[in-house]
């Protein structure tokens, strides 16, 4: 199998995590959207840093700002951070046990939210801190689902090889 077959998978991944991001939701609910983006990079930075890395993240920022018509590059380089952070620390990431993973993925998703945050107190841009905090909760409870489901793709690339 070639080496773009394997790719597939994580790309038709990454585009869903898109499809969620930008899929509209009653206003209730809007300031408790999880991340999924970011989760998604954090999963594949973690996994796969030498294919999934900051350009990737830096690419799909950019389409998450222009698709939400965010300030061009906010999340692109908040999702750069996350990712450089993520593939920095790898190694020590995949052995840790669920749950100090999952308050690491909190910790990184509090990075993620307090960049964007202080790129609109640059812009003068005010925001809700439910918008803030919202996403990084939901974002943490839904870690170990998303760690689980995209665990079975990475499975299911690396046996069909």
């Amino acid at each position: 199998m070639s080496s773009g077959s394997g790719r597939l998978p994580v790309i038709v991944t990454i585009i869903l995590a898109i499809m969620l991001t930008v899929m509209p939701l009653p206003g209730w609910a809007e300031p408790f959207r999880p991340d999924w983006v970011a989760l998604t990079l954090i999963y594949w930075a973690m996994m796969l840093p030498r294919t999934w890395s900051v350009g990737t993240a830096w690419i799909i920022g950019i389409v998450i700002d222009v698709a939400q018509g965010t300030i061009l590059g906010q999340h692109a380089l908040a999702l750069c951070f996350i990712v450089f952070v993520t593939v920095r620390f790898h190694l020590l990431m995949r052995v840790f046990p669920m749950q100090q993973l999952t308050a690491t993925v909190f910790a990184i998703l509090t990075l993620y939210q307090f960049i964007l945050f202080w790129i609109n107190g640059v812009a003068g841009i005010e925001v809700a801190l439910v918008n803030y905090w919202g996403p990084v909760i939901t974002g943490t409870l839904f870690w170990p689902v998303v760690m689980t489901l995209l665990s079975g793709v990475r499975m299911r690339v690396q046996h069909s090889r």
